[in-house]
């Protein structure tokens, strides 16, 4: 079975043997986290070259941690947070019980894992709000995406691509989002506390 589905993909059995150990929404986060040095660099790293290269930002971990869910039966989703002012951020989803989880690579501690209690898309949205902000402090949040399903990319092969799939973040652009905030609570929303900043930069990368 594991050369079968590794073929079917196009991975290594080597690809493959890493992919494989990554059982559970916890441990492929554990291997963003350790595995995986932050990256800002303008590129899209497909799965493959991420296994390779250990360098990666957050669309390429969420491809990487969709295709680690793939892979045990579950499917390739990902998710666009949207921001003001801010990049925005990419996740893989995951659902356990009927309950919303995420996956993350970020280099602010807060942006990372969440685990599967949410019940909606919203109320997982929200809980990366207060950990939004950009350089001036200011909580940039605004709105999520619908999931995307990445397997309808497949024809293009972008799990194993040695070119970077931009044909996914692309397709983000052109997608609508759910307001999570109305637009004239904007201008009374406060600063982000020094020490909560100081906490989701705890070991960040200072180049990114």
């Amino acid at each position: 079975m594991p050369g079968t589905i590794a073929n079917e993909f196009g991975f290594t059995r080597h690809e493959f043997a890493i992919l494989r150990r990554l059982e559970s929404p916890e441990k492929i986060q554990r291997f963003l986290d350790e595995e995986i040095v932050y990256d800002p660099s303008r590129t899209c790293r497909s799965p493959r070259r991420l296994l390779r290269d250990r360098r990666g930002h957050c669309v390429e971990g969420a491809l990487l941690a969709a295709t680690a869910l793939r892979l045990r039966g579950q499917p390739p989703l990902i998710w666009d947070l949207h921001a003001q002012r801010d990049v925005d951020h990419v996740l893989a989803l995951f659902r356990r019980d009927g309950l919303w989880g995420a996956i993350g690579k970020s280099n602010y501690s807060g942006l990372r894992y969440r685990e599967p209690v949410y019940k909606t898309l919203r109320e997982l949205a929200m809980s990366y709000f207060e950990h939004y902000f950009n350089a001036h402090g200011e909580r940039t949040l605004r709105g999520y995406s619908r999931p995307i399903l990445l397997s309808q990319f497949d024809a293009t092969g972008w799990m194993t691509a040695e070119d970077d799939p931009w044909q996914i973040p692309n397709y983000l652009t052109t997608i609508s989002y759910t307001q999570i905030i109305p637009r004239k609570v904007v201008s009374r929303l406060t600063r982000q506390d020094q020490r909560l900043r100081a906490a989701n930069e705890f070991g960040m990368q200072k180049a990114g």
